[in-house]
């Protein structure tokens, strides 16, 4: 791929994690929601996370806690982790782009790009792949995007209105924000200080043509987890991954 080998590709990356997930109750009365396990790997989001962003070459992480953050230093404390980690808690509620902009200020290397993903996401692609992508298209941000699965059945007519067939679960028609980003070193101080970046720096960007759309490659596996049934279709299809 062009450009593969003379871009530096990011080492650092951000994991937001201090979201309440109050859709995730009970499982989140008592930890933040990406310390909410995987049924059947004993291992919290976070985890499969820091060890999928180690595998892609990222050294270091900062981890913005906020609801239960103690839960999750803790936890960071203790765990053997793939890379080094450094913690941060907002001294007040920033909103999502002032939270990336706090955190963004411990990475290790300002001047250098870096990731970002959201702490309820659980994927596994190609960043090295998705970062080429992001050099090729000179963006400030890229962002991936994922064809999620409609969760109820649709139903196929004619122009008659008869109906031809059922469908299950279909992809979804549209493509959607996966919650995982490449940034370069530039778009930090496009940030706002409080509020939220999907608002303001993305539509920025969008109109200039710097924000780039990286598609999930075909077959890449990718779940937000919002919900109890979240979690039980991710340990399904993982028991469908390694049976």
């Amino acid at each position: 791929m062009t450009g593969t080998h003379a871009y530096p590709r990011p080492t650092q990356a951000v994991v937001l994690a201090g979201g309440q997930g109050s859709r995730l109750r009970p499982y989140t009365d008592d930890r933040p929601k990406p310390m909410v396990e995987i049924p059947g790997t004993g291992t919290p989001i976070i985890g499969h996370q820091l060890s999928w962003l180690a595998a892609e070459g990222v050294t270091d992480a900062v981890v913005s806690c906020g609801h239960l953050a103690g839960v999750l230093q803790d936890w960071l404390a203790s765990a053997e982790l793939p890379l080094r980690v450094t913690t941060v808690v907002e001294p007040e509620p920033l909103g999502r782009g002032g939270g990336l902009k706090f955190a963004a200020a411990s990475l290790p290397h300002p001047d250098r790009p870096w990731y970002a993903t959201n702490g309820d996401i659980w994927t596994r692609f190609s960043l090295r792949e998705m970062a080429a992508f992001h050099h090729e298209r000179d963006a400030v941000a890229t962002l991936a995007l994922a064809r999620p699965r409609i969760p109820w059945g649709a139903v196929e007519t004619d122009e008659f209105g008869h109906v031809l067939d059922f469908i299950e679960s279909p992809p979804s028609p549209y493509l959607i924000n996966a919650g995982v980003y490449v940034f370069s070193a530039a778009f930090t101080a496009l940030l706002p200080e409080r509020g939220d970046h999907e608002r303001t720096t993305f539509p920025r960007l969008a109109r200039d043509r710097r924000l780039a759309g990286f598609p999930l490659p075909q077959g890449a596996y990718w779940r937000a987890i919002d919900t109890a049934k979240d979690l039980t279709e991710a340990a399904r299809e993982l028991r469908g991954e390694t049976a």
